[in-house]
């Protein structure tokens, strides 16, 4: 071969290799498959659900009944269910203490009494005797104080009697109003002592339903607020209620807020106590704000918090700034920002970036149109 057609040769070769350099330059990279994502869209506003608490039948007025001295239980009247009626004997203690009691009482009364008549006696012969001038005035007087002071004390006496007396009576329980027995404490032949509970006396004044109040539902539920009362033994059937009572604090255990239910007049006869029920409360209606799952948000702008919103017009997301409400369990309140149509990313958003196309999908793992309408306009 000759140098000439060496020289051609390498020569061709340098085009090709500059020709295929080229060609693989001006190839563009493959571009990005849209990353699927979780969305759901804000729950809450003028579409809120109905939320359904457990309860309790309870009585309205519900009193845990106890004898006001101690002693040995020796008799018991009732038992639990059983109707008691207003004055009704329930318990009875061993009086026999008190019985003793009394007669001393007595006793004490008629010699104070007897000293009252001796002191009566002498003040008189002593005024007649001060009308002749035979007795000096403050003899007259010391007679005058010693009629005085046995006075006081008959009258003492006979308080110390009635005092006796009541103890006497407080060795029987009797039902304070009409009610049904819900609990029995103790058992004939107990020592009990003054004010320990030995019946618990359901009152006939109405029926409640006891519920107890998560702390993120307190601020949207308020006292005389309508609701519907279902019972477990008569399902589809709803009684009409109200509100009754929040308490001002939670519970420090359950951090949850005791609530009563009160029953309208014509729903208090089909209910028992003890009964199982449900309690229906319904949102604030159209006040009532979007909420997000905690796991949706973001860091935003100067210390805020942002959601990522996935953009109907090419499934790309957008950040988008929102004011919340208080922190719930697990969702938290959106006060401005979204509108009930946005499909809102709620997991994995800190893996995402502005502009990103992605492929949203439901907690079922359907595909989600999130393309198919136009984009709602923003709440202010």
């Amino acid at each position: 071969m000759k140098a000439t057609d060496r020289s051609f040769g390498g020569w061709l070769c340098g085009v090709a290799l500059v020709a295929l350099l080229a060609a693989c330059a001006g190839e563009q990279a493959p571009a990005e498959a849209p990353r699927p994502v979780l969305v759901e869209q804000p729950t809450g506003g003028a579409g809120a659900a109905v939320t359904a608490y457990a309860g309790e039948v309870r009585a309205r007025e519900e009193s845990p009944l106890a004898f006001r001295i101690g002693g040995n239980l020796v008799r018991r009247h009732v038992d639990a269910g059983d109707q008691a009626r207003k004055g009704q004997v329930l318990a009875e203690l061993d009086p026999g203490d008190q019985r003793l009691q009394v007669q001393a009482a007595q006793a004490q009364l008629a010699a104070a009494e007897a000293e009252l008549a001796r002191a009566r006696s002498d003040r008189a012969r002593y005024a007649a005797l001060a009308g002749e001038q035979l007795v000096s005035a403050s003899a007259m007087d010391a007679q005058e104080t010693a009629w005085k002071a046995a006075a006081e004390q008959a009258r003492a006496a006979r308080a110390e009697l009635e005092v006796a007396r009541n103890q006497a009576a407080y060795s029987q329980l009797r039902a304070p109003r009409d009610g049904v027995i819900a609990d029995r404490l103790v058992e004939a032949g107990q020592v009990v002592a003054a004010g320990q509970a030995v019946f618990s006396l359901a009152g006939d004044g109405g029926r409640e339903v006891a519920i107890a109040l998560p702390e993120s539902r307190i601020r949207g539920i308020s006292v005389g607020q309508p609701v519907e009362v279902e019972l477990w033994n008569t399902p589809g059937r709803r009684l009409p209620g109200s509100i009754r009572e929040i308490a001002a604090a939670a519970d420090p255990q359950s951090r949850t807020f005791a609530a009563r239910v009160a029953l309208d007049a014509g729903a208090r006869t089909s209910v028992e106590l003890g009964q199982s029920a449900r309690v229906y409360v319904a949102g604030n209606g159209a006040g009532a704000p979007l909420s997000v799952p905690l796991s949706a948000l973001q860091p935003g702008p100067d210390g805020g918090h942002s959601v990522w919103v996935v953009e109907p017009a090419d499934g790309t997301l957008r950040s988008v700034p929102v004011k919340l409400g208080d922190f719930g369990e697990t969702r938290v309140p959106v006060l401005s920002g979204l509108s009930a149509d946005d499909w809102v990313v709620s997991a994995g958003g800190h893996l995402l970036r502005e502009g990103q196309r992605v492929s949203p999908v439901d907690r079922d793992n359907r595909p989600v149109a999130a393309a198919s309408s136009p984009a709602p306009e923003r709440a202010p």
